[in-house]
């Protein structure tokens, strides 16, 4: 590895979104639950498969690197799975449920995006090919998971929202 504190700074990062992937997979299910779109639970559910998968393609990129699959907390990722399940709380039952479960959804993804690009570039730099490849189709995903929760909202979600207000 060419760089032993660019190295570092990639675990660490590694960890934290591990930690984060973890606890989104555990969100899900409860966001699934509380979707009253049947299109929106659909699409918590694929994404809830997919996460499985980004997970286990973490703990491969952990064992190129030589050490062990561990997570460390993750504040951001905490906050923002609050809010979504403070949505929950605060819209249930209400027409606008649906939109701030989308907006909070929205949140970790843009999370995510941040963290597997930069996880894609670093990895580049240090010469981990097969890490790259993993990764990246990753953060492929993510951008695709946040395109399809921008339809989902454009097309009826926000609409059923404003028209109950």
């Amino acid at each position: 590895m060419k760089s032993q504190n660019l190295e570092k700074l990639f675990h660490e990062t590694l960890k934290d979104i591990y930690y984060a992937e973890r606890k989104i997979l555990r969100a899900l299910p409860k966001m699934a639950r509380g979707a009253q779109s049947p299109d929106l639970k659909a699409a918590f559910e694929k994404h809830q498969e997919e996460t499985q998968v980004q997970v286990e393609r973490l703990q491969q990129v952990f064992e190129i690197m030589g050490k062990p699959a561990r997570g460390k907390t993750c504040p951001a990722i905490d906050g923002i799975i609050e809010e979504g399940e403070e949505a929950l709380e605060s819209f249930a039952g209400s027409p606008a449920l649906d939109a701030s479960l989308v907006a909070a959804a929205q949140a970790v993804e843009h999370y995510e995006i941040a963290r597997y690009g930069t996880l894609v570039r670093w990895a580049e730099l240090l010469d981990m090919g097969d890490a790259v490849k993993l990764l990246d189709a990753t953060l492929q995903e993510e951008g695709a998971t946040d395109k399809a929760l921008t339809d989902l909202a454009d097309s009826s979600v926000n609409q059923a929202a404003l028209q109950a207000a």
